[in-house]
């Protein structure tokens, strides 16, 4: 299942296109930082591309320039150059990466919660609890305004990295139940599930009848998790989206059309959560 395409186009006043122009020396290399501009950026070549072109990558955050398989680096560095302005532009409109930090603010099953580095020993689990410290089943903010918090043990330095690994095994466990739900239903059979920081797609399925998901799902409300479950084991019969696909989705998640309009809205927003850094 492939994500909205998260690219942004260049304004008609600005050519999106450029054709190229030969030079001896390279300039750029195929994946390097625009340290001052705080992206990534990543030249390809592509076989069929006769222009240089330039997008945005929102999950990324990535600058992308397409060239020719003629054409060489020095002048996709010139394209990018005379583009450098509309490039900041769609950069500074991006809403700004969240990393895994104590105070952080963050979704979880569609719903805020704070991340908390308690610092403690005894325990390596992760938890849910309210601001208060009390165990709870994930309701909102309560009366005081006070939001549901993860609490997350241990060395603050490691913190990052075990909150990841907790959503990591959150996510397997809710897609685990859906897969294994609508499988039931359409009378199906996954061979495996895999779980992965993917960015093209929210999920996938392999001939050999592998299903592999976005671990960020567990980020969106459940239903938008099902929704993306109920999509990959109707692949399990029907490896296209024809109208024989749509109808078994419809069959074992008959909503499913409000969960698709939510990822196309908001599932660009979920790639914020979890970068090393923060952009400024």
């Amino acid at each position: 299942m492939r994500k909205t395409r998260a690219s942004a186009n260049l304004p008609s006043a600005t050519p999106a296109t450029a054709t190229p122009r030969k030079k001896p020396a390279a300039a750029l290399n195929k994946s390097s930082t625009l340290e001052d501009i705080g992206a990534k950026l990543e030249v390809r070549r592509h076989p069929g591309a006769r222009r240089l072109t330039l997008r945005i990558s929102r999950t990324r955050r990535a600058v992308v320039v397409t060239i020719p398989v003629q054409c060489d680096l020095d002048e996709a560095g010139s394209f990018l150059d005379r583009h450098i302005d509309w490039v900041r532009e769609r950069l500074d409109s991006l809403p700004c990466s969240v990393p895994f930090q104590h105070g952080t603010m963050m979704p979880l099953r569609g719903e805020p919660h704070r991340v908390v580095f308690t610092k403690a020993v005894r325990t390596r689990l992760v938890t849910l609890a309210q601001s208060s410290g009390v165990s709870r089943n994930g309701s909102p903010a309560d009366i005081n305004g006070r939001w549901p918090e993860i609490h997350v043990p241990g060395d603050c330095a490691h913190g990052s990295r075990r909150l990841r690994d907790w959503l990591f095994d959150e996510a397997r466990r809710d897609l685990d139940q859906s897969v294994a739900l609508h499988a039931r239903r359409l009378g199906l059979k996954a061979k495996r599930i895999a779980v992965r920081d993917q960015t093209s797609r929210w999920g996938s399925c392999s001939t050999t009848g592998v299903l592999s998901f976005s671990w960020r799902l567990v980020l969106a409300p459940h239903y938008v998790l099902d929704y993306v479950a109920a999509h990959e084991v109707a692949h399990l019969a029907e490896m296209n989206h024809g109208p024989g696909f749509w109808a078994l989705v419809k069959r074992t998640c008959p909503e499913f059309q409000l969960a698709k309009t939510w990822l196309q809205v908001y599932g660009p927003d979920l790639h914020r959560y979890g970068a090393a850094h923060a952009t400024p």
